[in-house]
């Protein structure tokens, strides 16, 4: 227990004995609990990062990425009076590595395990890339329970990234497992490889180290595997049942989620959603364009 919680415990009770035995039964109720781990339905631990109070913004980390990815927007928001909150996917970084569990229902049940154990309402969730899926499946899954009141998705790898016969924007699926194959032989080369499409010129090569060293913390059981998921999905009709305002943000230099093929797509199917394009931009916007980013969640969140 921390010093916030015994000192609310220790008030509560000394209060109780002039209180009604309903308000005593309330006031003994322990507060939502902060932090992590968090315990999936099949016993994974979660680590989380939560920090500061006000509107909750939860961040959901894209494919092969751990929570520090949010770093940069994280700390400057929590400072600007929002509580952040991110949490690293099961086989990523400081989380369990079940060697299960990497599709999207089991996914998105784990969300709602973190809202749930850490008791956010009213919740705002950033969903980079992959795990804009996540969230969806959420909403689909679980958002009759009220929790998350806004959805912003950043860099969407969405809706069907496989070619179909009513979907040109995909690519045939012998591409895609032709790429895993490579994650096979040589995870880190293929990162090392795909790091500058990624980012821009501008960035520096430290900072291209630390994404490289964040996504090498990612198991390979769950980088096939949540590949594989990602790449088999199609969530074109869960995307046109949400009901929650919504914000799209995407780059138009995207070399990982192309914005005509995915961000626009979406924009066409969530009901009354808004598309934010940046001009330059590319899939690792989080880093490149931290100040506008930054500004646009704040004004999201607070709206």
């Amino acid at each position: 227990m921390d010093r916030r919680s015994l000192l609310t415990f220790t008030a509560a009770a000394g209060a109780g004995a002039t209180l009604p035995a309903a308000a005593q039964a309330a006031a003994s109720q322990p507060a939502p609990r902060r932090g992590g781990p968090v315990t999936t339905r099949d016993g994974a631990r979660l680590f989380v990062r939560d920090w500061g109070d006000g509107p909750t913004v939860l961040f959901l980390s894209g494919w092969a990425l751990t929570s520090e990815m949010w770093a940069y927007q994280a700390a400057p928001l929590n400072d600007a009076g929002l509580r952040t909150v991110a949490y690293d996917r099961r086989g990523h970084g400081k989380s369990d590595d079940p060697g299960r569990g990497y599709d999207f229902d089991t996914l998105a049940d784990d969300l709602d395990a973190v809202i749930e154990q850490l008791g956010l309402r009213d919740v705002v969730l950033v969903a980079h890339s992959m795990s804009g899926g996540e969230a969806t499946r959420y909403l689909t899954r679980h958002g009759r329970k009220g929790r998350v009141r806004k959805l912003l998705f950043l860099a969407p790898a969405l809706p069907c990234l496989t070619a179909k016969a009513d979907n040109p924007y995909g690519a045939p699926a012998e591409v895609y497992e032709a790429v895993r194959r490579q994650y096979l032989t040589d995870f880190p080369g293929w990162v090392d490889d795909n790091t500058e499409p990624f980012v821009t010129p501008q960035t520096s090569q430290a900072m291209r180290g630390w994404l490289k060293d964040m996504m090498l913390q990612t198991s390979m059981r769950a980088v096939v595997d949540c590949n594989r998921a990602l790449t088999a999905a199609d969530f074109r009709a869960e995307l046109r049942s949400l009901k929650i305002p919504s914000l799209i943000i995407h780059g138009d230099k995207d070399a990982s989620a192309p914005l005509e093929a995915t961000g626009r797509q979406v924009a066409a199917l969530v009901p009354g959603t808004a598309l934010k394009v940046y001009e330059g931009a590319p899939h690792g916007l989080f880093v490149t364009h931290i100040d506008r980013l930054n500004a646009d969640i704040e004004a999201f969140a607070k709206g």
